[in-house]
Formats: structure tokens, sequence, C-alpha cells
């Protein structure tokens, strides 16, 4: 995908608050695409954020968001999902609520606030008095953890759903939808409450069913294991207590799923039981026409 021209970037300051896979990935891409002059990173671990900092992926390095806030244009946190809002309200303590870099100057001037989190009904529930913040989930990651799994191209080609309030400023939601784009990411809009819905299903669902999958298997036959065990178990490799936080977050959504997950196993197992042939073609046949229809979806 080629790169947008850009003759100015389209942020003055980006802060970056969590910098590991997907936090790195983002400063890698802000910085390669030329779109904020400069990225600040934030971290728990002074050595890690330091260390990052000298790997190139970020301008400067701190330990506390407060710090640099009022020299932020956009703050995206890349934070476990349990963490997002403690995160933003932290970075405020202290400070009026006013703050909203109105002195900036330059591109994207006015302080703006987002996340990368897959959940986002608790976020955006806790975050409404905070009008400066409108939720955002980039569809992109990988199993692998730490900015040295940074990847700058990570986002392209890829879907950022943005979830505003219905007392999110439409400016807002157009600055920050530009800002998705500009990195390469086709974006929608949906409710909180609809997204968690959503990915519940093609997100959460499928991880738990993976990690219960990959507890299966004995270790005797372990080593029969081929690639379509591995494919079909690989993001049960993710990072467990992200995980952990991110099922929690969005648990009656998952139950839900769940339920639904059962109920498809049963029909597998009735017509199995039952020696129904015809049966289980069509149940095959369902998952294979949807599983090519993904494909299908991906190129258009």
């Amino acid at each position: 995908m080629n790169e947008p021209p850009f003759s100015s970037p389209l942020e003055e300051t980006v802060v970056i608050v969590g910098v590991g896979m997907i936090g790195g990935s983002l400063a890698a891409a802000l910085k390669r695409r030329k779109i904020a002059r400069r990225v600040i990173g934030v971290g728990r671990d002074q050595a890690r954020i330091e260390a990052a900092l000298a790997a190139g992926l970020i301008d400067e390095a701190t330990t506390s968001t407060k710090s640099v806030i009022d020299r932020a244009n956009l703050v995206v946190f890349c934070t476990p999902v349990e963490r997002v809002a403690s995160d933003v309200r932290a970075a405020f303590a202290d400070l009026s609520m006013s703050v909203d870099n109105s002195n900036a100057q330059g591109p994207g001037s006015g302080l703006l606030l987002t996340d990368v989190g897959s959940v986002k009904g608790p976020i955006c529930s806790d975050l409404m008095d905070f009008p400066m913040f409108v939720g955002s989930h980039p569809i992109a990651g990988s199993h692998r953890q730490g900015f040295e799994a940074a990847d700058a191209r990570l986002f392209e080609g890829r879907l950022c759903v943005l979830t505003p309030t219905t007392s999110t400023p439409e400016p807002s939601i157009t600055r920050l939808d530009r800002f998705w784009r500009a990195l390469g990411m086709r974006t929608i809009s949906m409710s909180p409450v609809a997204h968690d819905a959503a990915l519940a299903m093609t997100s959460h669902l499928p991880h738990l069913v993976a990690a219960a999958l990959a507890t299966t298997v004995c270790d005797d036959h372990r080593r029969l294991t081929g690639t379509g065990f591995r494919d079909t178990t690989r993001v049960a490799a993710g990072d467990p207590d992200l995980w952990a936080g991110i099922l929690m977050n969005n648990a009656d959504q998952v139950v839900n799923g769940i339920d639904e997950m059962q109920n498809r196993l049963t029909a597998y197992r009735n017509a199995l039981a039952n020696h129904n042939l015809i049966e289980i073609r069509q149940l095959l046949k369902d998952g294979q026409q949807f599983r090519m229809s993904l494909d299908e979806t991906l190129h258009e």
C-alpha cells in the first residue's frame, strides 16, 4: 500500500502509552509514514522504555504520562483494557480537566485521546466525563510480545473500529478517522456495545476456543500434531494476562458466544452419534463456505 504524500505531519506530537508490540508498531508506522513530527513513548519500566528509545522507535522516553500531557496533540493508550480508564485518569491527576492543549500550534492542534483495546464498552462508559476521549480498536496484532516485535506495516490494509458515543464531537471523530486511515487502515464506526458483541464472536471466543483445544491433547500425542492443529491453536500462544483481562471485561458477551458454540458442537455431536452422514456433510459445508467467504472479504 502506498504511503500518503503528506507535506506536513497530521499530528505535531503523539504520545504512546505502552510501547509493546502494538504501541511499538504504531510508533514505527508513525515515523515511516511521517504522520507525527514527534513521538513520545511512555512505559512503566524505565529500562524498557529507554531501550525502545535506543531502538529508534520513539523520539523521547518517559515513565510519566502526566509529565508530557501538556505537549501532546494525540495520546494513544496501548495498555491492557482493564487499565486504560485508570491510565487516562492518572494522566490528568491533579491537572485541570480543561487541559485540552488549546495553545498547541500546528497540525492536529487540540488534545485528543484514544486507545487500542479490543473491549470498548467499559472503557467508553468509564470515560464519559472525558470529552476528548474517543475509543478505537485497530484490528491488527500478533501473539508476539514486546517492542522488539514491532512492525511498521502491521496496520496496513486492516480494519479499525471507532466507537464514539452520542456525546462525542464530530470533529474529533473525523480527526481520529483520518489518523487511522493515514496508517493505511480502513475504518468503520460502531457503538461500544455493538463492537463488544461482535468482537466476542470474531476474536474473544476464537481465542478461548483455541486455548481450550490446545489443552485437550495429551503429552503423548504432542508429536502427532500437524499444521492443522498448530494453525487452529496459534492464537492460544498470546499473553495469558492480557487475554484474561480482555475476556473478563467482555465476560457477558463471551459467555453468550460460548453458549452458541456449545449449540454448534451439540449439532455435530448429535449428527455423529446418529451416524448421519448427510447432516455432518452439510455442517462441514456450511463451515467451509463461511471460511472461504472470509478470503473474499479480505480482497474487497
